[in-house]
């Protein structure tokens, strides 16, 4: 079960305390090209459903109190908004040309990236109201929030860019030039610490958030065809997980020295990656391959090949 999020919590000056919801022991896939989102039952790690939600679903990410599930449909300019239970389709709200990825904050607000429109735009979900603009670089991707919300990251594709907003003042504080094409970002436990990819460039940027600089940078050419997309922490906080886009492989790091410590072979463009809350399954996206792959992080060995739709894009655990 979910613990309850209470104390103060940042951005737009919201504060209070949010019920949690009973987890669905599910993942949730978005199909690019199916226009489809397909449900996964952990404990089976079968596929139990579809849902038809609208043209080119990429960014998915759920409520902080797992209440609703929320879909970026590009090509309809809004976020699906998805029961998690009934699997209905509650309702859509215009979210800003081509929305792409997003991030969830604590606070409920969803940050997102408005690739056509160079910017970051703040929605309230429940009320589909947009809060704010943040104009950023060219061709915006990922979005990052940090853990304790203080701090949003964005990656600008074309301008070679992290863009750190601190919130609630959504000012500006740094922009970060990194390798080519940067995609995605995570942070550490202690939120200190962000790890960015940069696909075209093949690696993976460790920034300082206290000076905003950059502490080290590593190249993935040891991987044959590495395109980095997606990172996630471990569960330990030591290891990082790399998805390997061309590659068709998972790249393990070690998060203090960013040594590559194995690849695990997957499906055809690895894409999007979600940890389960006990960190025991990483669950990776491989857009080509139509499946999405479940590695068991105790060994880095993949336990199950289940097929979705076509182009699977992003992905993110109920549990």
């Amino acid at each position: 079960m979910r613990f309850f999020v209470s104390s103060v919590i940042f951005a737009l000056g919201f504060c209070g305390q949010i019920a949690a919801a009973e987890p669905t022991h599910r993942v949730f896939v978005t199909n690019e090209k199916a226009n489809t989102v397909s449900v996964i039952e952990t404990r089976t790690n079968k596929v139990e459903a579809t849902i038809d939600v609208g043209k080119r679903p990429r960014g998915i990410g759920l409520a902080p109190d797992g209440n609703e599930l929320y879909v970026a449909v590009s090509e309809e300019n809004a976020i699906a908004v998805i029961d998690p239970k009934t699997l209905e389709v509650l309702r859509k709200f215009k979210a800003g040309s081509d929305p792409e990825a997003f991030a969830v904050h604590p606070n409920g607000n969803i940050y997102i990236s408005n690739e056509d429109d160079a910017k970051t735009s703040v929605y309230d979900p429940k009320t589909g109201d947009e809060l704010l603009a943040i104009p950023v670089g060219l061709e915006p991707e990922g979005v990052g929030i940090s853990p304790d919300g203080s701090l949003v990251i964005v990656t600008s594709e074309s301008a070679n860019m992290l863009h750190l907003i601190s919130v609630p003042e959504h000012a500006m504080v740094a922009n970060i030039v990194v390798g080519a094409r940067p995609r995605s970002v995570t942070f550490s436990r202690d939120g200190k610490t962000a790890y960015a990819t940069s696909e075209v460039s093949g690696d993976v940027t460790e920034v300082d958030l206290a000076t905003n600089k950059i502490i080290k940078k590593v190249s993935l050419d040891a991987i044959d065809q590495a395109k980095p997309k997606d990172i996630v922490l471990g569960k330990d906080g030591k290891t990082l997980y790399v998805a390997g886009g061309r590659a068709a492989k998972v790249i393990v790091l070690d998060a203090k020295t960013l040594e590559i410590k194995t690849a695990i072979p997957v499906g055809k463009r690895v894409w999007g990656l979600s940890l389960s809350r006990d960190g025991r399954h990483l669950y990776t996206t491989n857009g080509v391959s139509n499946t999405v792959s479940v590695i068991d992080t105790a060994n880095n060995q993949v336990i199950a090949t289940i097929e979705v739709g076509e182009a699977p894009w992003g992905v993110v655990i109920d549990d």
